[in-house]
């Protein structure tokens, strides 16, 4: 009988499940669809149940539609998106729909908090500033808001601790999730329940903190007969999605750089040592003794699927009269656009904006627009403008003490040769291009590997596991056009700022 690993990753618009060998060859893969809910301005929620049912549904039709058996999964990690706040009751209940991270409701909160017991000593002990993107104002936000059903809280999850928790039943807080909580101890590790009583947060609410690639339980019958896995499969802890994204794509060494190219945009630097910068995001890495050090934007691979779907009408005909796919198509029309695209700058922040300003209000601008502006210009002016924004963290990131020189890109954004190319003409940097589609899943399956004693390290695990399928280096001719361009998207934003402020 063969063993294998299975990965699941907790998506903002999808679950992805992975079935891996030991070698890190993708056997099979399922992705299940669910809603992000917007009520009102500044909203972004969803509702967990809806991941699980997604889940058991994926890994269910992989059983159905392969000759993979439960039997053979030996392991199963669990990967997902940042910053949730997801309340259970002592049953197990959800008791609200979680907002995700881009959620800007909580602002007035952390205004308060921030003023009440001030930014420094919150980002002394954090290591990261308080923001309403984060786990902390969202918790608050339902004592305010819901007060009676707040009473009813037993503990607060993360996306991945849920999953582990419908899985096994054991409820656990991993230490690379650890970052959206103010009362967690970014240098050591740990809780600091002074700061969570000073917070407002009941330390009840906080699960016990393990590692990463931790066994936290084994697969319940329950949750055997709904998710199709065998009873008792070991499942660990897993961690941050672009943590696990960072180790699928073999970064585990000090200056080793993740390219983030899926619904959301940025960067992770791999550190082992302590570095914070208020402007940017740090946690643990999935890896033990590591940190990362992150930019994480709003504008990422999503800035291309709204483009897409809002705009994209006949390339989609053409797609279902025999044609290239959509994006595809859009790709090469955007080819033919000379780099610094005459003059149109985008700026990609499309949900307020997180690294490096920080901004709720900030708001995406084409700028440069005239009849010469064909649509490839405004699909190559989305491109490169992802790439500005990944330009603005690194270089906040090089002033906060992490510098990197190769970056590792994943996500589907990764699949486009062109908009890959661009990040690097953008960024100066060589991007090196793992298996991008599976890098996320692949991150999360390595930890149960790990875990179970199939790796003997994250070394072994890498050099077995982790492909590289090609290289990118920045090309002559495009430094001068491109740092032109950059110039006016930073100030685009620094003269624009009031009046996105009064809209």
């Amino acid at each position: 009988m063969r063993e294998l690993l299975l990965g699941i990753d907790i998506g903002t618009s999808s679950c992805k499940i992975t079935v891996f060998d030991r070698e890190g060859n993708d056997l099979a893969s399922k992705t299940g669809l669910y809603d992000v809910f917007y009520p009102h301005p500044g909203w972004a929620e969803q509702r967990p149940e809806d991941w699980w049912q997604a889940v058991c549904s994926s890994i269910k039709s992989i059983f159905a539609k392969t000759h993979i058996h439960p039997e053979e999964i030996k392991g199963v990690g669990i990967d997902g998106q940042s910053w949730s706040a997801i309340a259970i009751d002592k049953d197990g209940k959800v008791l609200f729909p979680t907002p995700i991270w881009m959620d800007t409701r909580a602002e007035d909160i952390c205004t308060e908090l921030n003023r009440r017991i001030g930014e420094d000593r919150i980002f002394e002990l954090a290591g990261n500033p308080l923001k309403p993107s984060y786990t902390t104002p969202k918790v608050l936000w339902y004592e305010r808001e819901y007060p009676e059903e707040y009473k009813k809280i037993d503990k607060i999850l993360q996306s991945n601790g849920y999953i582990a928790y419908k899985l096994t039943g054991a409820v656990t807080q991993d230490v690379c999730m650890g970052y959206g909580w103010h009362c967690f101890d970014m240098k050591n590790g740990t809780w600091d329940t002074g700061m969570a009583k000073e917070l407002g947060i009941p330390v009840s609410f906080l699960p016990d903190i393990v590692n990463c690639d931790t066994i936290v339980g084994r697969v319940t019958e329950q949750a055997s007969e709904e998710s199709g896995l065998a009873v008792g499969t070991p499942v660990v802890a897993g961690g941050l999605d672009a943590a696990c994204g960072t180790l699928g794509a073999g970064v585990i060494d000090d200056g080793d750089t993740q390219e983030q190219g899926g619904q959301a945009g940025g960067m992770s630097i791999c550190t082992d040592s302590y570095h914070a910068g208020p402007k940017l995001i740090l946690s643990f890495h999935v890896v033990p003794d590591r940190w990362l050090l992150q930019g994480g934007t709003t504008g990422g691979g999503g800035v291309m699927r709204w483009f897409e779907k809002e705009f994209a009408g006949e390339e989609r005909m053409k797609e279902a009269d025999g044609e290239a796919p959509s994006l595809v198509q859009l790709n090469d029309i955007a080819e033919k656009v000379a780099p610094g695209c005459d003059g149109l700058v985008f700026l990609p922040y499309m949900s307020g904006e997180r690294t490096p300003i920080w901004d709720t209000k900030a708001k995406g601008v084409f700028y440069g627009v005239d009849f010469s502006k064909t649509k490839g210009h405004f699909v190559r002016a989305c491109m490169e403008g992802v790439a500005y924004a990944l330009r603005h963290n690194l270089e906040v990131a090089e002033k906060a003490g992490a510098r990197s020189d190769v970056l590792r890109a994943v996500g589907g954004s990764a699949n486009s040769k062109l908009w890959t190319q661009i990040k690097s003409d953008v960024t100066g940097r060589e991007i090196v291009v793992p298996a991008s589609d599976t890098a996320t899943t692949l991150g999360a399956a390595m930890l149960a590997g790990k875990a179970i004693g199939m790796y003997e390290s994250y070394s072994e695990a890498v050099k077995l596991a982790v492909k590289d399928t090609r290289k990118h280096t920045p090309e002559g001719g495009t430094k001068e056009a491109y740092d032109k361009a950059y110039e006016t998207y930073l100030s685009i934003y620094e003269d624009l700022k009031d009046l996105m402020h009064k809209n």
